[in-house]
């Protein structure tokens, strides 16, 4: 059950298009498999429409503006290619296939190896092209990230399973948004493990332990 969901502003900017990429991409994936703020971001979709419409009614004598319009009517229509009979990429690790929401989909064709991040962790990078690096995080049941803070903004998308990071349990479809207010230890008890979607926008701090050993190296391996 999906319990963590994007704010109503940042659902309301997503609508706008005033938002990061990294947010827009994360915001989306989380849409796909959220009835919820589907039904959201379309009321704001509606609200817009109508704001449009009524900005128009006022500016009919503005030939600039209705110059504008014209041409944006008048835009050929894109025909996307139905994906009905094919195949939707799916991440793959060890055997086992994981289903990802549509907007990342794209992207599984730049993901790289898996590799052995630490303990019964294991991290895939993917390259986002403009909108910058990722990964896909696979902690094994018993597997956890050290406690750790960040140095700037965590996005992260739970895709496949249940999580806990002493703050909150996460569940599939999860969207969560930390920083440097935020200290937690991400690691799954679940039968069948947790992956997760990430994006962060500076390494992050380990606060405890022998893994604050790891602070000058986390830049090249979350990033």
């Amino acid at each position: 059950m999906i319990n963590y969901h994007p704010t109503q502003q940042q659902l309301s900017l997503f609508a706008e298009g005033n938002i990061s990429p990294a947010m827009a991409l994360v915001v989306s994936a989380h849409c796909d498999v959220c009835t919820q703020c589907q039904n959201k971001v379309m009321d704001a979709n509606v609200n817009l429409a109508a704001e449009l419409e009524a900005t128009q009614a006022q500016s009919m004598s503005d030939p600039a503006l209705d110059s504008m319009l014209a041409s944006i009517t008048q835009l050929p229509v894109i025909d996307v290619p139905s994906m009905a009979h094919s195949k939707a990429p799916r991440i793959e690790l060890d055997g086992r296939f994981f289903d990802v929401p549509r907007p990342l989909q794209r992207f599984v064709k730049h993901t790289g190896n898996w590799s052995h991040l630490l303990g019964k962790v294991w991290q895939a990078p993917v390259d986002l092209g403009d909108v910058g690096m990722a990964n896909f995080i696979y902690m094994e049941k018993g597997g956890r990230v050290p406690e750790h803070t960040h140095k700037g903004t965590e996005l992260t998308l739970v895709v496949n399973g249940e999580f806990s990071d002493g703050l909150a349990d996460y569940d599939s479809g999860d969207f969560i948004v930390m920083d440097d207010a935020n200290t937690h230890s991400p690691h799954s008890h679940a039968q069948d493990g947790c992956l997760v979607f990430s994006i962060v926008d500076k390494p992050l701090h380990f606060t405890s332990g022998l893994a604050r050993m790891l602070n000058p190296f986390s830049h090249l391996f979350f990033k």
